[in-house]
């Protein structure tokens, strides 16, 4: 999520105007400076500019947009939503909302998340209470208004978070009758990561004279880049601490630093790192300028191997014995991800840079390729059995570099002593065996669960083929797929976009891999991914469509 914002310091959002109940629940998160996005978009959505905006998942665009939206906002003065935020998924919504409420929470806003796949008599529950924002994917948006259980006659600011996706999934008919339902001197905020013709048509019917930001399209000079082996892990959130430990266990750097977006990660990241056996310390804005002295004379001595940092607590540093920077999260932007691995390499020195990165973040990873012009490596997360071969490395190599001592005379007396009953093998092996256990023995971890890599397709291509297949015409021949019956047709007014909608936002399977669709007046036939079809089967078993909940089952041959 766009977490990666900062603290209310002079230059951070103090700086933007913002009312002191944002600057405080900012504080208290831990978020230390505005990322560019935010500093570009916040003072003029506050001062009520209509705004269009360039920008990739994970620069920080949700803050972008929630932070001025909230600014202008009274709760609880009508029960009547003021604030729509439509996005492609129902991830997304729950990611959002959960943000506009962590940043509103000393305002008390009332935030509601509407998608399929929940069940609607709580949505219906909430709303009749009365609501600030609802932050919904079109499809379950446009059912509440045909049931007219949402009123959007009230609404002020409506924000398009990831236009171009809810696009490639057949949602721009939603959008525009969603639009028509809102005040014509509403504020209007488009963000999208690619800007296709397409989304410009929208921008240009539907917003008044829209500043226009885009951010990260610069290519990083080549010679501006460290040499360094860059690399990443695919890791579930649940496992990534587990991973970090893992990764640091296998690298054995000599000192590096760990990147993380907030205060509060930085110190859980720590107190978990001590608790493994690293020595790491905690670098953040919440630190006085001795403290951080202190710290950094810590890691350079070599009592400190481990730095845990926040981008701006960690600006400016060389170090000379660094050997890794580990970003714990995928940096906030592709310029961020050049800043860092900056660190390392420096004045012809090597260095690596690992990236630990969740599945949903490697449209981001291809981000910073695009702009470095450099390949992240995508490798495999170091199993037990390459860790305890690690270790095993380690004691091979510090009973090398104590043979080539010069003080082994003195333990002469007690080899021979030991060799009178056993023979010089037997008595190498068992210091061995002492060695090893006195730095930790065999590793007794549960494996970490591994993450196949999304398929590499280039997401430009991905509307352009949709354009002239129709929607989701684009699948490999090869794959197996499976021909899903949905008991609605033409005469309930299903509409293609409506299945690839459905599917998309409450069975959680791309756009991309829906295949060929039928729609007769009774029913329809929509192709998915064999591997997938149960899952699609019964999240569009429970979920409303077109306002009414349709059967749905596997196609039955010879129909």
């Amino acid at each position: 999520m766009d977490e990666d914002v900062a603290t209310s310091t002079d230059t951070g959002f103090a700086a933007l105007g913002l009312r002191p109940e944002l600057l405080r629940a900012l504080a208290d998160l831990g978020y230390e400076e505005p990322t560019p996005i935010q500093r570009e978009a916040i003072a003029p959505l506050v001062a009520g500019h209509d705004l269009v905006g360039q920008a990739a998942t994970g620069t920080g665009k949700t803050a972008a947009f929630a932070l001025p939206l909230l600014q202008g906002l009274a709760p609880g003065a009508s029960d009547a939503p003021a604030a729509l935020v439509l996005v492609p998924t129902r991830e997304l919504a729950e990611q959002v909302s959960q943000a506009v409420y962590r940043y509103g929470r000393d305002l008390h806003v009332r935030v509601l998340p509407v998608y399929g796949g929940q069940p609607i008599s709580r949505q219906l529950q909430v709303l009749r209470r009365g609501v600030d924002v609802v932050v919904g994917t079109p499809g379950r948006i446009l059912d509440h208004i045909e049931r007219e259980t949402l009123r959007l006659d009230a609404v002020r600011t409506v924000v398009l978070d990831e236009a171009d996706e809810m696009l490639d999934m057949g949602f721009a008919e939603d959008i525009e009758a969603i639009l028509t339902e809102t005040p014509e001197q509403r504020q209007t905020v488009l963000f999208s990561a690619t800007m296709p013709p397409r989304i410009d048509a929208i921008a240009r019917r539907h917003l008044r004279e829209p500043l226009r930001i885009q951010m990260g399209r610069d290519t990083a000079a080549a010679d501006a880049l460290p040499a360094v082996r860059q690399s990443a892990y695919l890791v579930a959130r649940a496992h990534k601490t587990a991973a970090l430990g893992r990764v640091l266990d296998v690298e054995a750097p000599t000192a590096a630093i760990v990147f993380c977006r907030t205060r509060e990660e930085v110190d859980e990241v720590t107190q978990s790192l001590n608790g493994r056996g690293f020595r790491a310390e905690a670098l953040h804005g919440g630190l006085s300028q001795d403290q951080r002295d202190r710290v950094m004379g810590r890691l350079r001595s070599g009592a400190t191997e481990l730095l845990v940092a926040t981008d701006v607590a960690a600006r400016g540093l060389d170090v000379e014995q660094l050997t890794h920077v580990i970003n714990y999260n995928v940096p906030s932007a592709p310029e961020a991800y050049v800043h860092r691995i900056g660190r390392v390499g420096r004045a012809g020195r090597t260095g690596a840079a690992i990236t630990l990165a969740e599945p949903r973040e490697q449209r981001m990873l291809k981000a910073i390729e695009r702009l470095t012009g450099q390949r992240i490596v995508l490798e495999k997360l170091p199993t037990v059995t390459d860790l305890r071969a690690r270790r095993l490395e380690v004691i091979r190599t510090t009973v090398q570099e104590a043979m080539a001592a010069d003080d082994l005379d003195r333990f002469r007396s007690v080899l021979a002593s030991l060799t009178d009953d056993a023979d010089v093998e037997q008595v190498a092996l068992a210091g061995l065996k002492l060695l090893h256990e006195a730095n930790g023995g065999d590793v007794d971890e549960p494996e970490i669960p591994s993450i196949a890599p999304q398929r590499e397709r280039e997401f430009e291509n991905r509307a352009a083929r949709r354009g002239s297949n129709g929607p989701g015409r684009g699948r490999p021949a090869e794959d197996a797929v499976t021909r899903v019956f949905v008991g609605l047709g033409r005469r309930a007014g299903l509409r293609p976009q409506d299945l690839v909608g459905a599917i998309a936002g409450e069975a959680g399977l791309p756009a991309r891999d829906v295949g060929a669709i039928q729609i007769t007046d009774r029913f329809a036939l929509v192709e998915v991914p064999e591997a997938d079809a149960e899952r699609v089967i019964r999240a569009l078993s429970h979920s409303t469509i077109r306002g009414r909940r349709p059967t749905v089952r596997r196609d039955r041959p010879h129909r």
